[in-house]
């Protein structure tokens, strides 16, 4: 990876984490003073469920924005939009305002991530260089993942949700600072952009719907270990910072291989590490109901963080190598469509079988159903692709 490429990634990387970070601040800052203010806990989960709606119906405007305005234009407007939701938190500190916050965090942090990921990809020449730039990515989320909230639970315990609100809407401004003088890449051609029909043509090739499917199945394992083991946590009779201990070890071992990624690119293939981590995945699953003890559900934890998070720098490379350049914001913003629909209705059909069936159930059929999946991605080929166009400044 040569100096220039070094530097661009650096870059947005950084204006990547300045905006998720103000959403993942306010993730944790909003349901927590909506409780305080006595708001029940179904109000509190559609506050969170506003996070992930607005970017399941703009993923794919957004991704056709990119591909027609590149990478500042949507930056621009996502650091505008999410610093006035932010700015109306820190005026008027009501719910009904939060909920707006929530949209409109949502959906910014949704338009530049797809506008990030579009502009990343170009910058790559190759596959290795793919995966490298994605492995790279893919660890800008783990930092504001943890920088967002601590922050604001810093602030919040320090001088109070005004305080603290306000410092997270300071964070997209420091997201143009990173873009604002990154060089665009040519504008892809409006009769390109005329002939390529609806973005669902996209799935009439057989290996994108296969990768679309693939991703929803590893999604959807996310989602289930984020939402099912502290019930099945409580069903141990295990406390709430052992919990947290087994969740935090799953987050910080998803961390650790996206670190390693960039290094041991070279010597992956996607199909591979796709294929691996989803039979890893199923047996992982198969085990985990059957464990009582809480060192032995943290191992688990931290086995599963390795096989799904060095999933989506994967999933990432073969999307770019697949989809013709000109419109890699179409297909990124179908993506982003699936994981977010994904994130708001499966943890309800979660709670709902949990409820039916026992969450152990829940756990054997998600992995079972990934098993099942997992030749799909052992079968899964991408095409190189053509090598983009480089702009270094």
């Amino acid at each position: 990876m040569n100096p220039n490429l070094r530097t661009d990634l650096a870059r947005l990387i950084a204006a990547q984490i300045s905006l998720h970070a103000c959403m993942t601040g306010f993730r944790l800052a909003a349901p927590l003073m909506a409780l305080r203010e006595g708001y029940s806990p179904v109000a509190v989960g559609v506050l969170l469920a506003l996070f992930a709606l607005a970017p399941v119906f703009m993923a794919l405007p957004a991704g056709r924005y990119a591909d027609r305005r590149g990478l500042r234009k949507p930056v621009a407007i996502s650091v505008g939009v999410a610093t006035a939701g932010a700015a109306l938190a820190v005026a008027f500190p009501f719910f009904l305002v939060l909920c707006l916050t929530a949209l409109t965090c949502g959906a910014a942090t949704g338009l530049a991530m797809i506008a990030l990921q579009r502009h990343v990809g170009r910058l790559a020449n190759g596959a290795t260089e793919l995966r490298q730039v994605f492995s790279w990515m893919s660890i800008g989320p783990s930092i504001s993942n943890f920088l967002g909230p601590f922050l604001a639970g810093v602030m919040i315990d320090s001088f109070g949700f005004r305080a603290a609100f306000l410092l997270l809407a300071l964070f997209p401004s420091m997201a143009w600072f990173w873009v604002r003088h990154t060089v665009e890449h040519e504008p892809v051609a409006p009769e390109l952009r005329q002939a390529s029909g609806s973005s669902w043509n996209l799935l009439k090739d057989k290996g994108f719907r296969k990768l679309m499917a693939i991703n929803w199945m590893l999604s959807s394992c996310w989602d289930v270990h984020t939402f099912l083991v502290p019930v099945l946590g409580h069903e141990r009779g295990l406390s709430a910072t052992v919990i947290g201990t087994i969740l935090g070890a799953f987050a910080l071992a998803a961390t650790a291989i996206r670190v390693l990624m960039p290094w041991l690119a070279s010597h992956l293939r996607e199909s591979v590490v796709i294929g691996a981590a989803m039979a890893a995945t199923a047996v992982l699953f198969a085990i985990y109901p059957l464990v009582h003890a809480a060192w032995a559900m943290g191992a688990l934890s931290v086995l599963l963080g390795f096989a799904l998070g060095s999933v989506q720098p994967m999933i990432m490379s073969s999307l770019h190598q697949m989809t013709p350049h000109h419109r890699h914001g179409e297909a990124l913003g179908l993506r982003a469509m699936a994981i977010n629909g994904s994130s708001v209705v499966m943890p309800l059909l979660f709670g709902s079988a949990g409820a039916l069936v026992g969450v152990g159930a829940v756990f054997w059929l998600v992995g079972g159903v990934v098993g099942m999946g997992s030749p799909l991605a052992w079968t899964l080929r991408t095409s190189a692709p053509e090598a983009p166009q480089r702009h270094d400044p």
